[in-house]
Parts: structure tokens; sequence; C-alpha cells
């Protein structure tokens, strides 16, 4: 189990974050570790999979891939997958689901292709001791996953179970919840120390500023959920254990100031409550209070904020009006102004020394701003292409900031 080829799919966009964080928890580098679109793949052990389940913050999965090869038709994935060792995965007392992904695939039908691989799995275990393991589709022990190119298919066996971004502590949510991995990934992104404030104006239900205690706090994501390798033969209770004490162990006190506001108090109630259960209830503070009248909770720091739009919601941030109402594609204000050109005059006028940073699937949303980004990355929020904006802002007018000293 020290041989072990694991893939870590992601969020497009966010594979060389997940590379470096990959390295950074398994010590892996080089050959060992391959950024591959979609998510990456590492050379590693049993012990690295749970650790990666643990401290992975970027990833959605993480999975053992059992076999790569050629196929041309539905025979041949049922070979593919009696080739698979499966018996010293799980056992026939164990439920499994298969699931199968295409990019391109010449079958005509996923689901026969999903039956014969289930067959096969089946039909090994009973040639094997005469006993064929039951396929549970809704609460599987197992979860066997195959993807399907043009004429290549892949394996892999779950380790995970819930996707990762479920940590765990988030119960109160509000209408278009950002995901955690997603807001993690927007962390990564801006560069953020874990020593300079952060700051979420638009926190909802708190996602962002709850991931970024977490990191000031070096508190494991994972440490609060269960995960599908604990139900795998290769697992071992003290093993898990040690690992689980070692990430506790090195949890410290908050190394910076983190704070979240909403318009909605509603929201922030709720992610008071998740902050609770995250473990950082002390270390955000939370607020009540409009993004457009809030002035800065630090001297300097990072905004890091996704605020709501059409697609993702139907509401948009309404100046002083404590709700979210009407299902519009742009913000405004209750005086029917631009939310963002608002925002921005705010921002220019009391924030200046600190650094904005806004997911928006608005490509021209500086034009709108009236604002000149000085970094633009691309970002998926699920199905819809959104751009990681970064501004700058700096005491006084460009005019102003160009003019010859005395």
């Amino acid at each position: 189990m020290n041989q072990l080829q694991l893939f870590l799919p992601c969020a497009a966009g966010v594979e060389d974050y997940l590379a470096q964080e990959v390295h950074e928890i398994t010590g892996n580098v080089g050959t060992a570790l391959q950024t591959l679109r979609g998510g990456v793949l590492v050379q590693s052990s049993w012990r690295d999979a749970m650790r990666l389940n643990l401290h992975s913050r970027l990833a959605q999965r993480v999975l053992v891939q059992l076999h790569y090869g050629e196929y041309r038709n539905e025979r041949d994935l049922y070979e593919a997958a009696s080739s698979v060792a499966w018996e010293i995965w799980f056992t026939p007392k164990q439920t499994f689901k298969v699931e199968v992904t295409a990019q391109h695939s010449p079958l005509t039908s996923l689901n026969f292709a999903a039956l014969k691989i289930k067959d096969a799995v089946a039909d090994r275990f009973r040639d094997k001791g005469g006993v064929r393991p039951d396929v549970n589709t809704q609460w599987p022990d197992i979860r066997i996953y195959a993807h399907l190119t043009t004429d290549h298919v892949t394996l892999y066996m779950d380790t995970s179970g819930e996707p990762l971004f479920k940590r765990g502590w988030r119960e109160d949510k509000g209408e278009a919840p950002l995901k955690e991995t997603l807001a993690a990934a927007m962390i990564a992104a801006s560069g953020w120390d874990a020593k300079t404030p952060l700051y979420d104006p638009c926190c909802g239900s708190g996602t962002i500023a709850i991931e970024a205690a977490q990191i000031a706090c070096n508190i494991a994501p994972g440490s609060l959920r269960r995960f599908a390798f604990e139900k795998q033969l290769p697992f071992q209770a003290h093993v898990w254990d040690g690992i689980l004490q070692q990430a506790r162990d090195a949890e410290h006190e908050p190394t910076a100031e983190i704070f979240g506001s909403d318009v909605a108090h509603r929201m922030v109630d709720f992610a008071q409550r998740n902050a609770q259960r995250a473990g950082v209830a002390q270390v955000v503070q939370f607020r009540g209070g409009d993004a457009l009248q809030r002035m800065p909770p630090a001297a300097s720091g990072v905004m890091l904020l996704n605020p709501p739009y059409g697609e993702r919601i139907e509401v948009a941030g309404v100046a002083g009006g404590g709700a979210r109402a009407g299902a519009r594609e742009q913000a405004h204000t209750d005086d029917g102004g631009d939310f963002f050109p608002q925002l921005a005059a705010h921002w220019k006028k009391n924030y200046a020394g600190w650094t904005a940073w806004v997911l928006t699937p608005d490509l021209k949303l500086p034009s709108r701003m009236r604002l000149k980004e000085s970094r633009r990355v691309p970002m998926w929020n699920g199905p819809i292409e959104c751009r990681l904006f970064r501004f700058d802002m700096v005491a006084g007018s460009a005019r102003e900031r160009s003019k010859p000293a005395a």
C-alpha cells in the first residue's frame, strides 16, 4: 500500500493550487506528482491517502487509481474490471456502487457500461469465494468510479465518501452557498499569508471567513467528518487515530484577524452558528451591516468576497434594506443605482491600503466598478465560469497620484 496512484479531482482553474497543496501535505514532487486537467495525480501511500482526505482544502475527492487501459466495447470494460483485485479493498458483506463518467466515449449507454463493470466486480467475488456483494445506489460502503475517454478506461475506488467540500460544520446556509473548496481556492489564489487581516463584506453563511479562520488556526478541514476509507480493508484504526492526534496537536492560536459582515442579519446568525461548529467562533468577528456602509475593520488587509449575482442567486444586496429580494441579473441598491459602482466608490474613499478580491461571472465588472484590476484568475463556481479579480485600493485618485512631487 506504499505505491498507490492517487487522483484528486478539483474544480477547473484550481489544479496548480491543488498540486502545491498536495506537495505540502505529502512531500511528493517531480515525476511522482502530475498536474492534469481537472485534478492532480500523485504516486503515494495509503497513509498519505488518509492524510490528504483530512488536510486537503481544494480536492473534491481522493481516488485510488486501480486500472488504466484501452477499451473498444462493453466487453472490454468487463474484462478490465475483472482484472482488479477488489477483494483486497472490501469484502462481499459490504455494498458497492459503480458510477461512470465519459468524454467522447463511443459507447451509446453509460448505464449499460456501469452495469457491465458492476457485474465484473460481483462475478470476481463469486468466483473467489462463492458470495457476491450487494449493490446499494443510495448509501454504498464502497464507491467505484469509471472514467471513459475515446479509447481508454480508468477505474478508481473512492476513499472519501461524501465530497470533501462537506466539512461537517455548515448546517446553516443560504439560498446559494459557496462550496468550501471554492472558498479555499479563492484564499489560495489571493496568496493570503494567514497573518494579514481578512474581511468578507458579503459573507452570507460565513464560508470564506470560516475557511480562513481554520487556516489561521491550522485546523484540518476534515477533522469533523468521517471518510469511506474507514470501511475499507487496508484501514487500521490505530494508524488513523495517530494521524488525527497529530493534526490536533498542530492546531494553534489564530495568526490573523478574520472579519465578516452581511446585510441580512439572518445570514450573520447562520455564520456565527457555523463558526461555532467549525471551532472558530472566537476567531471570526461577524457583524450585520450593508457592504456600502461598513467601515474597515482594520487599518489594512485583504477583502475576499463572492457577491450575489443573477445566475447564482435570485437576489442581490440591497443597501440599507436588511433583506435580499428580486430576481435580477445585477445587484441594485434601494434607490435603483447599481450596487457595484457604489461599492467601488465606498472602497476608494474608505479602504486605502486594502486589497480586494472579487469572484464574479461578469467579465466587465472592473469597468462597471471603474476600477483597474491588477490580476484576474479564471475559476468555475460549479457550471458557472467566473473570474477572481484583484483590485488594489490606494489613497487618492489616479490623477492625483500621477502628479510630480513638489
